[in-house]
C-alpha cells in the first residue's frame, strides 16, 4: 500500500486492485453530460454521483440516470466513497475543486484549463505527487484518431521540417461572462500543436477584439514560436458564423490539413510544396512548384472522449501517467497566462515561462516530463507517454 502525502484524504488501495471504479462528476452544465453518459455506459466502472449545484439540472440526472445519487454540493460527493472524480465546471473553479478532491484523496480528471494561472496549475501537480494521485487534463483533441496520426506524420519526418502551423476554431457562441474566447477554446488548439510538434512554444503574442461583452474578448489570434523555426498562428472565435475546427500543418516535404468538422476526410496529406533550383546562376533561377497526390490515410474511427474516459480509468486502475497529465496542463496555461499578457498589452511578444514543479519524494519517484531549456540554443520538449490503444 502506497503512502499518502501530508494533508491528503484517507489511504485508499493505491492502485486500484479491485474490478469496479467508483467515479463522480461534478457539473452537468454543456460538457457534463458527455462525460456522465460515457462513465456511465463504461464496463468496470460504477458512476456513483453527479453534484451540480442547479435544480433543473439535478432533475435532469435523476430522470436520465435513476441510479446515479444526485448532490446539490460536491462535497457530499468527495465524501461518498468514490475513488476518483471528474470536474466539467466553469473555468474559474476548477483550481479550487480539484485541489479539495485531492485533498480527500480522489483522483481528478479536469476539464481544460487546469487553472487559471500557471501558480493554481504548478501548485495542483505538485499536491497531486505529493497524494500520489492522478490529475488528468481533459484534452480530449489529444485522444482523436486522426490527431495521433498527424502527430506520427510528424514525428516521423513524414512532413519534413515543419514550417508552420495555421489553425482555426470558429462558431458562433458559446458567450461565457468570466472567460474570454482565448481561455475558452485556444487551450484546445495549444495543446494538439505541444502533441503534435512535441514541445512547447518558448514565446506567444496575441491580439483580439471584445464586440459583443465589454472588455471581453470574443475574437483573439495567437502566434507561438517553437524552437527550430516553427510558427504556429491560431485564430478562435466566438462570432462566426461557421463552425470551424481545422489545422493546416505546412512541411517542406508535404502538407497536411486537420478538419475535424469534416465528415468524410479528416485528415488530408498532400505532395505538394516548394522546390529550389539547383543551378547557381541567377538567371536561370526558378522555383518549381510540386503538386502531387492527395492522401487521405485510413483512421480507425473511436470517439475521442470515450477512448479519454478509458485511460483516465486504466490511469487509476495502474497507476500509468496520462497522456494529458497535469504536467502538460500547466504548460498549456503558461502559455494562455503568456497570450493573455500579450492581448493586454497590444499584443506583444511575451515569453512563456513555466514554473517548476517541486520533485516527488519517496517510492515511486519519477522524473519531471518537461525539459525546459531557453532558446537560444536549446529548445522545450515535450516526450510524452505513448498514446492509448
Amino acid at each position: 500500500m502506497r503512502r499518502l502525502g501530508a494533508g491528503c484524504g484517507p489511504p485508499d488501495e493505491g492502485r486500484i486492485q479491485r474490478l469496479w471504479i467508483r467515479v463522480g462528476v461534478i457539473g452537468c452544465g454543456h460538457w457534463g453530460p458527455h462525460l456522465i453518459r460515457n462513465f456511465n455506459d463504461m464496463p468496470e466502472v460504477d458512476l456513483v454521483g453527479v453534484a451540480e449545484e442547479r435544480p433543473e439540472r439535478l432533475r435532469y440526472v435523476r430522470r436520465t440516470y435513476p441510479t446515479v445519487s444526485p448532490f446539490s454540493d460536491h462535497r457530499q460527493l468527495l465524501a461518498s466513497g468514490i475513488d476518483a472524480v471528474v470536474i466539467a465546471t466553469p473555468i474559474q473553479t476548477h483550481f479550487q475543486l480539484a485541489k479539495e478532491a485531492l485533498l480527500a484523496g480522489k483522483h481528478v480528471l479536469v476539464e481544460k484549463p487546469l487553472a487559471c494561472s500557471p501558480a493554481g496549475a504548478a501548485e495542483l501537480v505538485g499536491l497531486a505527487r505529493r497524494c500520489e494521485r492522478v490529475l488528468m487534463v481533459g484534452d480530449v483533441f489529444l485522444y482523436n484518431p486522426a490527431v495521433r496520426e498527424l502527430r506520427r506524420l510528424v514525428q516521423d519526418g513524414e512532413l519534413g521540417r515543419i514550417y508552420y502551423a495555421d489553425s482555426a476554431r470558429l462558431n458562433l457562441g458559446l458567450f461565457q461572462p468570466q472567460a474570454n474566447v482565448l481561455w475558452d477554446l485556444a487551450p484546445h488548439d495549444i495543446a494538439i500543436l505541444m502533441y503534435v510538434l512535441g514541445k512547447a512554444p518558448f514565446m506567444v503574442s496575441a491580439r483580439g477584439s471584445s464586440y459583443v461583452q465589454s472588455g471581453v474578448h470574443d475574437v483573439c489570434y495567437l502566434e507561438l514560436l517553437f524552437s527550430g523555426g516553427a510558427t504556429g498562428h491560431v485564430h478562435v472565435s466566438w462570432l462566426d458564423p461557421d463552425k470551424v475546427r481545422r489545422l493546416t500543418l505546412v512541411g517542406d516535404r508535404r502538407m497536411a490539413v486537420y478538419d475535424d468538422v469534416s465528415t468524410g476526410a479528416k485528415l488530408r496529406v498532400y505532395d505538394s510544396g516548394v522546390e529550389y533550383p539547383t543551378t547557381e546562376n541567377y538567371g536561370e533561377f526558378e522555383l518549381a512548384y510540386r503538386h502531387g497526390q492527395i492522401v487521405i490515410p485510413y483512421i480507425r474511427w473511436r470517439e475521442p472522449l470515450r477512448v479519454e474516459c478509458e485511460h483516465f480509468v486504466r490511469c487509476v486502475r495502474t497507476g500509468e501517467q496520462p497522456l494529458s497529465d497535469g504536467e502538460h496542463g500547466l504548460a498549456v496555461v503558461a502559455v494562455l497566462d503568456a497570450a493573455e499578457r500579450s492581448l493586454q498589452s497590444g499584443g506583444m511578444r511575451i515569453p512563456v515561462t513555466i514554473p517548476a514543479v517541486g520533485s516527488m519524494h519517496g517510492s515511486g519517484a519519477r522524473a519531471h516530463p518537461l525539459v525546459v531549456v531557453d532558446p537560444p540554443g536549446g529548445e522545450r520538449t515535450w516526450p510524452r507517454p505513448a498514446p492509448p490503444s
